[in-house]
């Protein structure tokens, strides 16, 4: 028999028995923790050496979807995963966490996406578990110029991003890697907005051509009917029907009423004031299911001209009354991109349909008088030449309220002076079980001479220590608040997490196991310090001693500038004080405050009256 050779391998789980050449019937007995694939390495071991295998490289994934309705958010996340992991699998990478977005739109930069701005703010972190991010699609992680002002991001940080087109790695110096990306954010541009256009041109040509009823609310006067299945085979068999406008038994005759009144020289709020008296539901009462945020107690003068603005009354549809523009969020600041702003649309852009496709509630020529009355009161929708209201200068506008109903008081010029009005008609009054006069009107001048004077006398020099150190102990008392807390705790259990996880790899612990776990937990901090951040940006923040007296000084010499300033840069002055003006109809007094002393305040005796 053979004589076994120990050659010093270090002992293990795995043996194999090998023939050693020029030794006859020589058997050697080779030992070691060993992968099998390494035994036919060309590189010598040396004695006790252990071998490992190389890790694979961790990857984050990145995707989104637009919307739950149009696309199911599962299939899109499967194959945009697929397309990442068929790029990085070849070079040994491995995605350890994943940032898909459901319901963004693509128009959003990264830095208001959900997922998109906590995978930004993984960044910034050393210890996040990756080093590199692939994306599966990038016409869905790209719009516009979106790539040149992420890309900068992830060159700084260190980390790789990966796109199937490139075939790799972005290499930021590289311009054609550049030019390819640049091309994409245009081509999905362009894709949005020939989406964009096909919809509502298909959408004015069925309202005009076909007088289709496109979706929404019915107006107030009518409810649904049922027109049968959806033209539309797919939508058919999902079950969709069309829908069409018919009259309310019970609100078809207040919309004849309204328009019979107003022809008769009745103006709106006096058609409301007598709805009201009339205990006739106002629309958002007649609809509580779809107007929970409205109070529904009284028709208002609002909803009185909404009715006689309305041409579906006539029995033809409806479309485009609205637009949604997008604007810039930030002018100074371009890269937070656009926000949608929804604007009414004069009527000349309005698309009526050609034929009558509903019954209607009253006949054009009613319609029209309607609207001609409108227009020489300057309060019509569609007139070109309606003469605008002039903007007079409001040294106090916005800044005071009535104690009667809490409610800003409107400026009001009436002959060359100016007031301060708050309008309660009196069927509002009741309805609301308000004690209010039904106009509470306040001049201006008597207001401007004993604010101005506690103001100087408040911020005098030998006053001003005395001043600050009031506004700075009228503050709440600086508690956290709860939600700060609850995440704050959040990230300490998370920290905490993530020291037992890295002693468990220096333990021997299994790699890929562990790194899943620091992902998840990584993750779950970020999201909770993005809720942090975010909360706390939108909550009042406690001002120091330091603060105020720095804000008392960056308004200058208060007294001089009451006294020379005109009425644009002292109604600026009073906002950034952060003044606050409630009129007393009763007493004729005024209380001022400053919202950092809002405990502190003069009652001043001013004219007025009810």
């Amino acid at each position: 028999m053979g004589e076994l050779l120990d050659l010093g391998v270090e002992r293990g789980d795995l043996s194999r028995e090998l023939l050693v050449p020029g030794g006859e019937g020589l058997e050697c007995q080779l030992a070691g923790r060993l992968d099998p694939g390494e035994l036919t390495g060309p590189a010598p071991r040396h004695r006790g050496e252990r071998i490992t295998a190389p890790q694979p490289k961790p990857f984050a994934f990145y995707g989104r979807v637009s919307t739950e309705d149009n696309q199911d958010p599962e299939s899109s996340r499967s194959w945009q995963l697929t397309r990442a992991t068929a790029l990085i699998q070849p070079h040994g990478g491995r995605i350890v966490t994943e940032y898909f977005d459901i319901g963004q739109s693509r128009s959003l930069p990264w830095q208001r996406r959900t997922q998109a701005s906590l995978l930004l703010a993984a960044l910034r972190d050393p210890r996040r578990g990756y080093s590199a991010v692939v994306v599966g699609e990038p016409h869905r992680a790209f719009y516009g110029n979106q790539f040149g002002l992420t890309v900068p991001l992830f060159a700084h940080y260190g980390v790789e991003l990966w796109v199937p087109e490139i075939g790799g790695p972005i290499d930021p110096d590289n311009e054609a890697h550049e030019l390819v990306m640049s091309v994409f954010g245009g081509m999905s541009k362009g894709e949005r907005n020939r989406i964009k256009l096909r919809v509502r041109t298909a959408m004015a040509a069925q309202t005009l051509l076909e007088g289709r009823y496109l979706g929404g609310r019915p107006p107030y006067g009518y409810t649904l009917r049922d027109l049968g299945p959806h033209p539309n085979p797919a939508k058919a068999a999902d079950g969709k029907r069309l829908k069409g406008l018919t009259p309310d038994d019970h609100t078809a005759p207040i919309v004849r009423r309204i328009f019979a009144e107003f022809l008769t020289g009745i103006g709106l709020f006096a058609i409301a004031e007598g709805l009201t008296a009339n205990h006739v539901p106002c629309p958002s009462a007649h609809d509580r299911a779809r107007n929970p945020h409205r109070s529904g107690i009284a028709w208002s003068k609002s909803a009185v001209r909404v009715i006689l603005t309305n041409p579906r009354y006539t029995g033809r549809q409806v479309w485009n009354k609205q637009r949604t523009d997008e604007v810039l969020l930030n002018v100074n600041d371009v890269a937070m991109g656009h926000t949608s702003i929804m604007r009414w649309n004069t009527r000349d852009k309005w698309v009526v349909s050609k034929d009558i496709t509903h019954e209607p509630l009253i006949d054009d020529a009613t319609f029209e008088q309607a609207q001609t009355i409108l227009q020489k009161r300057g309060r019509g929708t569609g007139g070109q030449h309606v003469k605008q209201r002039t903007r007079n200068p409001y040294v106090f506008r916005g800044l005071i309220y009535c104690a009667a109903c809490d409610r800003r008081m409107q400026g009001q010029y009436n002959h060359g002076n100016a007031y301060y009005r708050c309008r309660f008609p009196q069927e509002y009054a009741l309805a609301n079980q308000v004690d209010h006069p039904r106009n509470v009107y306040l001049r201006e001048d008597a207001l401007t001479d004993p604010l101005d004077t506690w103001l100087a006398s408040a911020f005098t020099p030998h006053r001003i220590e005395q001043t600050i150190t009031a506004m700075a102990d009228a503050q709440p008392l600086d508690h956290p608040p709860s939600y700060a807390t609850a995440a704050q705790a959040i990230i300490n259990e998370c920290n905490a997490k993530l020291e037992r996880y890295r002693a468990a790899l220096d333990a021997g612990a299994d790699p890929t196991v562990v790194t899943e776990w620091i992902t998840q937990t990584q993750t779950e901090r970020a999201r909770a310090e993005a809720d942090l951040h975010a909360k706390a940006g939108n909550s009042p923040r406690h001002m120091s001693r330091a603060d105020i007296t720095s804000l008392v000084t960056a308004l200058g010499d208060i007294a001089t500038v009451l006294r020379v300033a005109d009425p644009a840069d002292k109604a600026e002055f009073y906002r950034q004080l952060g003044l606050r003006l409630t009129y007393q109809p009763e007493t004729q007094t005024v209380r001022a405050a400053v919202d950092l002393s809002a405990h502190r305040g003069v009652m001043v005796r001013v004219r007025g009256g009810t």
